[in-house]
């Protein structure tokens, strides 16, 4: 039996409103990072990060009118446009400070590693149901061969963002699949087996550094080994690797508990450089303090506890799958970002979602968000389970 309502009706006003606060809190912290000099203009970086934000919500309510389960049908066509667009990326695309990732079509410029993650997502969640509807009881011989399957899907696009280079978003799309292989309840002896190999991975490098520096050089690019050394030991290099870490840190200490005030701060808006995208956390703790910084991290943690609730709650595997996606997609990208602004993690590069400035981070979020709403929208309430 089931309890009749309207599509519309089932439309999660919860999460929008969680969404909404997040966009409040976007536009005060990028209008706080980014009039501070004639460099970005008063208002300029603001009014765009609000017209990013009414096209998001735009495509947002637009994959409403789809049912995602026709993602299905969909999810191998996208997942070769992705990886063609990022082969275009490596082939015509614009190079900004180093990193060739962008590429422009009437005077846009967009990312297409960003949308890779969703496009992953769907291509991921449709291998899982096709691959598990066959075996009802699967053996870890067989949940082995899902995951290298799974790792298959995922290599293409993650040695072709690694060239770019774009390390974090290369990590956001092992995330993705790590989550997704982990609802899927795949055997733990096969995530003893991934985490085995990761820890062999590591190890082997750390030995390469070591013993033969120069094949190290080859794997780990320069830049890469020097953000490692600048999280590792940032006042050995306080004028260069480290340098970002050190006004961070100097930044949100020096909020301490409630925070110099709004529009107040002087170390993150003077000497940390993007501190707009990648360290717009800065800003929130030193104008807001502790206080401020913490009720952040608490909006970003009901937000994912409802994406859990929506994804346990739904009666479609398919559904589930997109959902737990979409979550370690955002865990990651919180975690690492608000890790690598105080010293837990090594700088990477990863926009803060939701907050971060940016028009191809945004719409990648905005885009997931419609399709968990769209989930939860199309999950059916039974009285009797």
């Amino acid at each position: 039996m089931t309890t009749e309502k309207s599509i519309w009706q089932r439309l999660d006003y919860g999460l929008l409103f969680l969404i909404f606060i997040l966009s409040l809190g976007s536009f005060i912290a990028i209008y706080s990072a980014t009039n501070v000099s004639e460099e970005y203009g008063t208002y300029d970086y603001l009014i765009r990060q609000m017209i990013w934000y009414a096209a998001g919500f735009a495509v947002m309510f637009s994959i409403l009118l789809i049912d995602y389960r026709q993602l299905k049908h969909l999810s191998i066509p996208i997942y070769i446009a992705g990886v063609l667009l990022l082969v275009l990326v490596m082939l015509f695309g614009e190079e900004h400070k180093g990193a060739q990732r962008w590429i422009s079509i009437l005077g846009f410029n967009f990312q297409p590693s960003e949308f890779m993650k969703i496009f992953l997502i769907i291509a991921i969640a449709h291998l899982l149901v096709r691959e598990q509807s066959k075996l009802p009881k699967p053996t870890f011989k067989q949940d082995l061969w899902l995951t290298i399957k799974t790792g298959l899907v995922v290599i293409v696009p993650f040695f072709l963002i690694l060239r770019q280079p774009d390390l974090g978003t290369s990590l956001v799309l092992l995330a993705i699949m790590g989550t997704m292989l982990l609802v899927a309840g795949i055997s733990w002896r096969v995530i003893l087996l991934m985490v085995a190999a990761f820890i062999a991975l590591v190890t082997g490098l750390v030995f390469l550094y070591f013993v033969n520096f120069d094949l190290f050089s080859k794997i780990i690019a320069t830049h890469q080994l020097n953000r490692i050394y600048g999280w590792l030991d940032p006042f050995s290099s306080p004028g260069e690797f480290g340098y970002q870490l050190i006004q961070s840190l100097l930044a949100i200490g020096s909020g301490q508990l409630m925070g110099t005030g709004f529009n107040q701060g002087v170390q993150s808006r003077g000497y940390i450089p993007e501190v707009h995208t990648d360290f717009i956390f800065a800003v929130i703790g030193e104008e807001f303090g502790f206080v401020g910084a913490s009720i952040l991290i608490a909006i970003y943690f009901v937000l994912i506890y409802r994406l859990v609730q929506i994804a346990l709650t739904c009666n479609d595997m398919f559904g589930s799958y997109l959902v737990a996606g979409v979550i370690g997609m955002l865990v990651f990208q919180v975690f690492q970002n608000i890790g690598m602004t105080i010293g837990l993690m090594p700088i990477t590069g990863l926009a803060l979602p939701f907050i971060s400035y940016g028009g191809s981070a945004l719409l990648t979020n905005m885009i997931a968000m419609g399709i968990v709403l769209n989930v939860h929208m199309r999950t059916k309430t039974y009285m009797f389970d």
